[in-house]
């Protein structure tokens, strides 16, 4: 073998599921041979391949619009052939394409692992404070006050109450006082 062989690694969501199975794809020159390309990766990577096979893609027709002046022309070209090589590893043997992505997914499971303890915490705390509110609200001793006056006074507050708390939630009461300080500006 004269010449080295150029092996390009294919990085992409398909190639990704399959090196978790020790497969790993690469673009290849497509004068190469399956023996080439494994003593290829066996030597720049040191490691065992165990099997390799490959796929010759024919490159995809695709339309060439030429506007020139008043004319029009359309033509066909081609994107070039391409050559993959499917690569199985002996077991034990791993690449190093996908180490950061994995690193990442690991440092984002460990902080999720953290959130979801965290918040188990909190869950218990408050699950502790409200049976302790509950234990005091049992201990302490209830006073009887006349029906008719309490029930006619909370209705009436009740109601106006629950318009500017709607009103500050979408923010229409801020938006509100802008444009009057806006209108204030203009009359100056």
């Amino acid at each position: 073998m004269s010449k080295s062989i150029v092996l390009k690694p294919r990085l992409n969501e398909k190639t990704y599921g399959l090196a978790s199975s020790r497969v790993y794809v690469f673009d290849v020159d497509r004068s190469v041979n399956k023996h080439n390309i494994a003593r290829a990766v066996e030597t720049q990577f040191e490691v065992k391949v165990a099997e390799v096979n490959t796929a010759n893609i024919p490159g995809k027709s695709k339309r060439v619009v030429s506007l020139t002046g008043k004319r029009m022309t359309n033509t066909t070209g081609s994107r070039s052939d391409f050559k993959k090589a499917y690569v199985t590893l002996a077991e034990g043997h791993a690449l190093p394409f996908f180490d950061a992505i994995e690193e990442e997914e690991q440092k984002e499971q460990a902080a999720q692992e953290k959130f979801d303890k965290a918040a188990a915490k909190q869950a218990e705390k408050d699950e502790k404070s409200s049976a302790k509110a509950a234990k005091s609200e049992a201990k302490k001793p209830v006073a009887k006050k006349p029906a008719a006056k309490t029930a006619k006074p909370a209705e009436k507050p009740a109601a106006p109450a629950a318009e500017p708390a709607a009103e500050e939630k979408h923010g229409l009461a801020a938006w509100r006082g802008f444009r009057r300080r806006k209108k204030n500006q203009g009359d100056k």
